[in-house]
């Protein structure tokens, strides 16, 4: 039986999450992590375009197979870039985001 803390480490990294960091949108998807790479879990939810939050929630509900915790913690991480973007980050330059959030891989526009 593995220690409790080497199960989370291992289940909260079989994910991560890809932001698309434009100069009106903030887009979030989430891949699944395969072998050295990463393959796409979800589309891309675009945000303030469209409720990204309450889309990413529904569609990773419906995949049964990701336990709770880690739907969760994919959510809060969503719900900070979200907030960082919205409360001025989308004037900074991406590497800036890329710094506060170094386990979500970014790309974009700036």
């Amino acid at each position: 039986m593995k220690p409790r803390g080497v199960e989370r480490r291992f289940a909260l990294s079989r994910f991560i999450l890809k932001v698309l960091w434009l100069d009106k949108d903030v887009a979030i998807a989430v891949d699944q992590v395969v072998g050295k790479g990463s393959s796409p879990l979800t589309s891309y939810f675009f945000w303030p375009r469209h409720d990204a939050w309450e889309q990413m929630k529904v569609e990773l509900e419906s995949k049964t197979w990701i336990v709770e915790e880690e739907r969760i913690n994919l959510l809060n991480q969503a719900t900070e870039i979200i907030n960082y973007w919205q409360e001025g980050g989308k004037t900074l330059p991406m590497q800036k985001a890329a710094e506060k959030f170094p386990h979500v891989s970014f790309t974009g526009s700036s």
